[in-house]
């Protein structure tokens, strides 16, 4: 029998454990102010990396494009000061966490549920709300009943609604992906001094 078999760690669950588990990055997690201030800087480097491809396009310009290479390393640092934090909870196989931290993920992941739940919903909303502007119909959103023609007169300049999905699919994604690591990285609870020093 193999190890997925017999519900034993793999090699692979081994490896993972032990780098979720490594010390190096204690110093930026260690109290729940510098975990706020990180996960405040990984939301924040998310929504410009996310919006750089969209203002490219939107600007005919390459210039953002090189934003978002410049903000992937200090995005990915703060990803793996994150998991080190959580100890790998999301990013771990159930059979390397014991019943504690399978209690603590579920929990993590039904909060982040109902928070990315909120957010489709504040997206849903906005949606109607610009269905109220007009153009969802194709016309540019300054075509309905606050805004007067397709030259960009309305409210919203003549944005077309279509060129709006795309920006606001990739955000839902964004947020469905990442807001378990944002609530976990929020919810982690600072390690008692005694398994510090074991």
């Amino acid at each position: 029998m193999s190890a997925r078999q017999t519900g034993e760690p793999t090699a692979y669950d081994r490896r993972m454990l032990a780098l979720m588990n490594r010390e190096e990055a204690r110093p930026f997690h260690a109290t729940a102010g510098r975990r706020r201030a990180v996960v405040g800087a990984h939301l924040a480097l998310s929504v410009l990396g996310g919006a750089a491809p969209f203002v490219a396009e939107a600007t005919g310009r390459t210039w953002p494009l090189f934003v978002l290479l410049g903000l992937l390393v200090p995005w990915c640092l703060a990803t793996g000061v994150l998991n080190s934090a959580t100890r790998g909870l999301l990013e771990l196989r159930g059979r390397v966490l014991d019943e504690r931290q399978r209690a603590e993920r579920d929990r993590v992941l039904a909060r982040a549920h109902r928070l990315t739940t909120l957010v489709l919903l504040a997206a849903a909303l906005g949606a109607v709300a610009a269905g109220g502007l007009g153009g969802f119909d194709g016309g540019p959103l300054g075509d309905g009943p606050l805004g007067d023609g397709p030259l960009g007169d309305g409210p919203l300049g003549g944005v077309r609604a279509g060129s709006l999905l795309l920006p606001a699919l990739a955000g839902a994604l964004l947020v469905h992906w990442l807001m378990p690591l944002w609530v976990a990285g929020l919810l982690v609870r600072d390690e008692p001094a005694d398994e510090r020093e074991a």
